[in-house]
């Protein structure tokens, strides 16, 4: 009961308590059967609920399965429903004789079939809702669905009867399926198997006796199964992995240093790997009753505050340094770990790098990053340079002219902050006046006729150089480039059509038309000297 009230305010402890309280007034039969129901609820509350996984529970008879479906239906914090096979044909352990449990069964069978029609039909709503929606969130079974079933969301397999051979393997397998979102990302790489009854000692036996194993190497089916000890013996080594990244800071509470020292691009993806792999562990730590009562409770709050802190600091380094935000960011384990032992407000949430074409909601975000916190200058500017250059790189290919001389200025105001020669402040006011240059096209010296025409302008940038080549004067070269710059653009606005990068024949007509111009106009009227060669590259 301490283990399910940890982090639990005093009114959440004394609801929990009395739904405890319950099995005593239970015969020694329904007691069993309460106190697992109790256990599963709180186990997948705290560690599942919410995430898009699923559970089994194998329970050794029909009565035994609506007995666990009524109680889980008691305590109220999980939802379920029981698949099982018509009350004339045995399952499991049942008991032909007991016929208080007979009339339950088929009590229950005659609520289904009037419900869904057809065993079929209550077969297929109820599963299908079990892998596709989000709920049930529990599948309540007995032999119906332990072989031959599909559902990789299915990952906790709770074994309240007893399974034997080719049936434990098999339903340990369907628990163990990989499973990727609809990104095609792996969330999951194992599932896990809480024994009630002690049928993983026999897991041995199974392996030996399973024909379809022949040929398989011992130590191969070994890691068929591992106990969550196993797995719980790694975290304090990545937990000290973690910190090994940071030894070269030599004050540990110095947050500033931290986010300098991940500047590195190759150290911070290093840093998402092992936080990642640290969040996992303590997951499955912190869901192992033998873990918690073992672990002393300084360490266990260190591991927790420990897991606060980088999580925030990875929330910090993202924001810094312009990054995007994916989906290892919101692994449903690792948010699962984080709403059950650590309070929201003690979290950053992670933020998809800010805009800075929005000015109003850009400098929000910086002035939060200085009012009520320790940002210093030098955070302040690398946000605003690391989401700068990000904005340069975004629209690079759309004006190369105008946004590759900004590139190369931001990176030199970070390489030089980075090598000290210049101080916080000189840092923030470069940057800045870089940023602004950025938003504003300042310095960009457009001649008015390409005023509001974005597309042309970026045209222009790209045919300046090769006219300024041929000409001496600076007016005619400017001139004469805008002139060019939107004649050229009018060629494309008039080949330009819906799906017009899939026709070839649309964009040669386009390139043979600029081509006319470019020889017609520019070299045949102006007299701009432009080589057969300078005009393939335009």
């Amino acid at each position: 009961f301490e283990r399910h009230t940890q982090g639990l305010t005093d009114q959440q402890k004394a609801d929990l308590k009395k739904k405890y309280a319950r099995a005593e007034m239970l015969n020694k039969a329904e007691q069993v059967i309460y106190m697992r129901a109790f256990d599963i609820s709180e186990h997948y509350r705290q560690n599942w609920q919410g995430t898009g996984f699923k559970a089994q529970l194998v329970a050794p008879n029909k009565a035994a399965a609506l007995r666990y479906k009524a109680f889980l239906d008691e305590l109220g914090a999980v939802t379920s429903e029981v698949i099982i096979s018509p009350p004339d044909e045995r399952e499991g352990f049942d008991e032909i004789d007991a016929e208080e449990s007979t009339d339950a069964v088929v009590a229950f069978w005659q609520r289904m079939m009037k419900r869904y029609g057809s065993e079929d039909d209550y077969n297929k709503q109820i599963v299908n809702a079990f892998k596709f929606g989000d709920e049930p969130e529990i599948l309540i079974v007995v032999d119906k669905l332990l072989t031959g079933f599909d559902a990789p969301r299915n990952t906790v397999l709770y074994l309240a009867r007893r399974l034997k051979d080719h049936t434990l393997l098999q339903a340990i397998a369907r628990v163990n399926r990989l499973y990727e979102d609809e990104s095609g990302a792996r969330v999951k790489d194992f599932g896990f198997v809480i024994d009630y009854v002690g049928v993983l000692g026999e897991l041995d036996q199974a392996l030996s006796t399973y024909s379809a194993l022949e040929g398989f190497e011992a130590a191969d089916l070994e890691v068929a199964l591992t106990s969550i000890h196993e797995e719980t013996k790694a975290l304090p080594q990545r937990h000290a992995e973690l910190w090994d990244l940071f030894k070269t800071v030599k004050n540990r509470q110095d947050e500033e240093a931290f986010e300098q020292l991940l500047a590195d691009e190759k150290l911070r993806a290093d840093f998402y790997e092992r936080l990642s792999a640290y969040a996992k562990t303590l997951a499955i730590a912190l869901s192992s009753e033998r873990f918690i009562t073992d672990t002393p409770e300084q360490k266990l709050r260190a591991y927790k505050n420990d897991l606060k802190r980088f999580v925030n600091l990875k929330a910090a380094v993202k924001l810094r340094y312009a990054e995007s935000v994916d989906y290892r960011d919101f692994e449903p384990r690792i948010q699962k770990l984080l709403d059950t032992h650590i309070s929201a407000s003690e979290v950053v949430q992670l933020n998809t790098p800010v805009n800075i074409f929005d000015e109003a909601a850009f400098q929000k975000v910086v002035e939060e990053q200085g009012a009520g916190s320790e940002k210093t200058l030098g955070a302040k500017a690398d946000m605003i340079a690391h989401a700068t250059k990000r904005a340069i790189n975004e629209r690079l290919e759309q004006d190369p002219a105008f946004y590759e001389k900004f590139s190369k200025l931001i990176q030199q105001a970070i390489d030089d902050y980075r090598a000290k020669r210049l101080s916080d402040l000189e840092y923030l006011q470069r940057v800045t006046e870089i940023k602004d240059g950025v938003v504003s096209r300042k310095g960009d010296d457009l001649p008015p006729v390409l005023n509001g025409d974005a597309d042309a302008a970026a045209v222009y940038g790209l045919l300046r150089p090769f006219v300024a080549s041929h000409l001496s004067d600076a007016e005619q070269t400017q001139t004469t480039a805008a002139e060019a710059a939107k004649a050229v653009w009018d060629i494309f606005r008039r080949n330009r059509k819906v799906g017009y990068w899939d026709d070839l024949d649309a964009q040669r007509r386009t390139m043979n038309e600029i081509d006319d111009y470019l020889y017609d106009e520019v070299k045949g009227a102006r007299g701009i000297a432009l080589s057969t060669e300078e005009m393939d590259e335009i």
